[in-house]
């Protein structure tokens, strides 16, 4: 029965070893419109843009970010990276911003694919889908730079 234990919590060692890995690495992609002119972003950008601290991108075309759903693990490793906090807490952040009248959050889609819908259509768009996500034409990856 011990040796059962020691393997069982050898394996959960390993698996919880992996999860960094995905959320720090490759669980998501950023994804733009093909008219942005952008081919890197940094995470300050990102996080000035999804908090709605910027709204409009160098070239004056105002900025629309999309936000996958709450209950999304793509969304979890994209909060987890880009801002260094939760799903949750940035809901409650939300909260506090719409309660006092000071803005209101991205629209969510329920899919990489419905992501993907709104990016290729909204000129401005910026999103994230999953990292095998298949982004197809009208789209561009963009890369999350060190800066």
């Amino acid at each position: 029965m011990r040796f059962e234990k020691a393997v069982m919590i050898a394996i959960f060692t390993v698996f919880a070893a992996m999860i960094p890995a995905v959320v720090n690495g490759q669980g998501f992609k950023i994804v733009a419109n093909e008219l942005n002119s952008l081919d890197t972003i940094s995470k300050k950008q990102l996080e000035d843009i999804f908090m709605r601290k910027t709204s409009t991108w160098s070239d004056g075309l105002q900025a629309l970010p999309v936000d996958q759903a709450a209950s999304s693990s793509t969304r979890y490793g994209f909060s987890k990276v880009i801002f260094g906090r939760d799903v949750n807490a940035i809901k409650s952040y939300w909260q506090r911003q719409i309660f006092s009248g000071r803005g209101v959050p991205p629209p969510e889609k329920a899919s990489d694919d419905e992501v993907l819908t709104f990016v290729r259509a909204n000129p401005g768009a910026i999103g994230y889908v999953s990292s095998d996500a298949d982004v197809g034409a009208g789209i561009k990856v963009l890369e999350i730079g060190k800066n």
